[in-house]
C-alpha cells in the first residue's frame, strides 16, 4: 500500500465514555483534514473502577471495530485504559495500525518543560492510585517532584453539566486548596473531562500556576507523530466526515457529546457484545 493511501485512512480514538471527546476536539483543531472515528464505551463506564483484565477485554473489542474502519492510528484517549491496556493493544494490533496513548506525551512534556520543579496532578482515583505518572516521570530522571491528588467528584460533576457555576467553583476550590498541591508550579489535568473546567482552575490560580491541558499536549503529539511518519492526510476540498460510536446509546449522551466535542454530533449505537 502506498503512503498516500495509508495517510488517507482515519484516526481511531476510544475512551470509556465521552470524556475522550475533549481529546478528539483538540485533535480536530490541530489536524482539521483528518477524519476521526470515535468510540465511547458508554456501556462500561467508568473504567476507573474496573479491573485491568476487564479494561483489556473492552479495549481489544473496540480495536476490532477501529481496525475494521481501517484506522491508521489508534489513540487511547483514556488515562485508565492507557495505563491498563496500552502494551496489550500494541501487541494485539501489531502492524495493522499505530497505537498511541494519552500518558506518554504528557510525561514527556513535563520532563522537558518542568525539569527540577514541582508539578501537581489531579485525576481519578484509578489514575492517581496506579502511580503510572509518578513511575514514568521518575524514569525520566528529570528531578520533577510530582504531587498527585485524586479528585473523584470532578468527572461525574462535569458529566452532569455542573462545570460553569458556583457548585463547580466550590468543589474545585476545595480540591485545589488541599495541602497535597502546595507549592506547585504547574498542574496536569490528568483526566479527559477536565479541559471543560480548565478556565475555572486557571481563574483559581490567577496565573500563579500553569494549567496543563492534556488534550492539547496529546493533540500536538499526534500531529508530530503523523508528520514524522508521513501519515498526515492531505487537505481536501470538503471537511472530513467524522464517525462517532457508543456502546450504549442515551439522549443525554448525545447532548453531552455536543458539549464535549464543541459541535453537533450524530452518535451511532454499536454494542461490543451482541
Amino acid at each position: 500500500m502506498s503512503s498516500t493511501d495509508l495517510a488517507a485512512r482515519p484516526i481511531g480514538i476510544f475512551d470509556s465514555g465521552i470524556g475522550g471527546l475533549t481529546v478528539a476536539r483538540a485533535v480536530n483543531q490541530v489536524l482539521p483534514h483528518e477524519r476521526l472515528v470515535y468510540f465511547g464505551d458508554t456501556a462500561h463506564l467508568p473504567y476507573g473502577d474496573k479491573s485491568t483484565a476487564a479494561i483489556q477485554a473492552y479495549a481489544v473489542k473496540i480495536c476490532d471495530l477501529l481496525l475494521k474502519q481501517q484506522c491508521k492510528v489508534i489513540l487511547i484517549a483514556c488515562n485508565s485504559a492507557s495505563a491498563a491496556a496500552y502494551e496489550l493493544v500494541r501487541e494485539y494490533v501489531g502492524s495493522k495500525a499505530r497505537v498511541l496513548n494519552v500518558i506518554d506525551p504528557i510525561v514527556a512534556h513535563v520532563g522537558q518543560q518542568y525539569a527540577g520543579r514541582t508539578v501537581g496532578l489531579i485525576g481519578t482515583k484509578q489514575t492517581v492510585n496506579s502511580n503510572v505518572y509518578r513511575k514514568k516521570i521518575d524514569d525520566l530522571d528529570a528531578q520533577v517532584e510530582l504531587r498527585s491528588l485524586a479528585t473523584p467528584l470532578l468527572a461525574p460533576m462535569i458529566e452532569e453539566g455542573f462545570f460553569d457555576n458556583s457548585i463547580a467553583e466550590n468543589v474545585i476550590e476545595t480540591y485545589l486548596t488541599n495541602p497535597a498541591l502546595d507549592g506547585i508550579e504547574a498542574l496536569v489535568l490528568a483526566c479527559t473531562h477536565y479541559p471543560l473546567i480548565k478556565s475555572q482552575i486557571a481563574d483559581f490560580y490567577q496565573e500563579r500556576v500553569a494549567v496543563l491541558d492534556a488534550s492539547d499536549v496529546v493533540a500536538r503529539h499526534v500531529q508530530q507523530y503523523l508528520d514524522h511518519h508521513g501519515l498526515a492526510a492531505r487537505p481536501g476540498s470538503a471537511a472530513p466526515a467524522h464517525h462517532f460510536y457508543v456502546s450504549d446509546f442515551t439522549r443525554s449522551f448525545e447532548e453531552s457529546t455536543r458539549i464535549f466535542f464543541g459541535q453537533e454530533v450524530h452518535l451511532e449505537h454499536y454494542p461490543l457484545w451482541e
